[in-house]
């Protein structure tokens, strides 16, 4: 198959980039279950390993010209499932509390039904904002942090301070960003469905 334009998004399924992602994604039970059982060290090893395939994946789709819509799929997906698994195993040994873990699922339950609504006006969904990236940052260098103390007790003393305080800002952001996607879907559903050339912010119509 030739290659697609540079910058253009291609239907392939079988590319490296795709193959890596979906590593990522079979690595997440593993991860939740070390995690869980107090295996902080090896969790922190997957984490990293992830974070490399992460950055390699979207390294050789733009030197190959090999971006997929399913890949633009299944990064954000093991994004979210990693914060997740982290979340629940950390809550599972009682080292943050649920209520962190019901805030951040409910807002991406929440996004998803904003999905829903703009799926039912014919719209497809909203493009990523900036301030959503900043949060889901926060979260995955929290998390982590918050590892990190208790993979090696002698670091404990800053990385608990620094992990929290991440932690809690990147919630404060995820629900500040599900707001503005939330004005934005109320927007682009009220714009005149019969004009034609329409233009909206999201990815299709």
């Amino acid at each position: 198959m030739a290659a697609v334009a540079n910058g253009a998004v291609s239907d392939r399924v079988l590319t490296l980039p795709n193959v890596l992602s979906l590593l990522r994604l079979l690595l997440v039970p593993v991860f939740l279950v070390v995690l869980a059982q107090g295996e902080d060290a090896w969790a922190l090893v997957i984490l990293s390993v992830s974070s490399f395939t992460d950055w390699l994946d979207g390294f050789l789709a733009r030197r190959w010209n090999q971006i997929t819509r399913l890949g633009q799929l299944l990064d954000p997906a093991a994004d979210r499932l990693y914060i997740f698994a982290a979340l629940i195993g950390l809550a599972w040994r009682d080292l943050v509390p649920w209520w962190i873990v019901f805030v951040v699922v409910g807002r991406d339950v929440f996004l998803l039904a904003l999905g829903i609504i703009l799926a039912n006006f014919g719209f497809g969904p909203l493009p990523v904002h900036h301030l959503g990236k900043v949060a889901t940052f926060c979260l995955f260098y929290a998390l982590p942090m918050i590892m990190l103390g208790q993979a090696f007790p002698q670091l404990e003393w800053w990385s608990q301070p620094v992990g929290w305080a991440f932690g809690l800002w990147g919630a404060f952001l995820y629900w500040w960003a599900g707001i503005i996607y939330a004005s934005e879907t109320m927007r682009v559903i009220r714009l005149p469905r019969v004009a034609e050339g329409v233009s909206s912010d999201t990815l299709e119509r």
